[in-house]
């Protein structure tokens, strides 16, 4: 079942920051883009990776935005340590 726009829920990206968003769950993916001040993201799923430290913590979790696209939950304020969405299967 595909996801509505009523089930995907934006979350904004840490104050001051510009984000990297990498083609896998860690650091050591290339940079695809970069994401500017202020940027509000949808997360599809979320998958461990690279343990960054951020605005928001340290975490292992990273954040699938977009096919392909992640980003590390330490940048994002979802309101929580943990997982808010389901797990990404690959």
């Amino acid at each position: 079942m595909a996801a509505t726009a009523s089930t995907v829920r934006y979350y904004s990206v840490a104050p001051g920051v510009r984000l990297n968003v990498r083609r896998g769950p860690g650091t050591g993916y290339a940079v695809v883009r970069i994401l500017p001040e202020g940027a509000r993201i949808p997360i599809f799923c979320q998958t461990p990776g690279t343990t960054v430290t951020g605005p928001y913590g340290t975490s292992n979790i990273w954040d699938n935005i977009d096919d392909g696209e992640f980003v590390s939950d330490a940048y994002v304020n979802t309101g929580s340590d943990g997982y808010v969405r389901p797990r990404c299967s690959f």
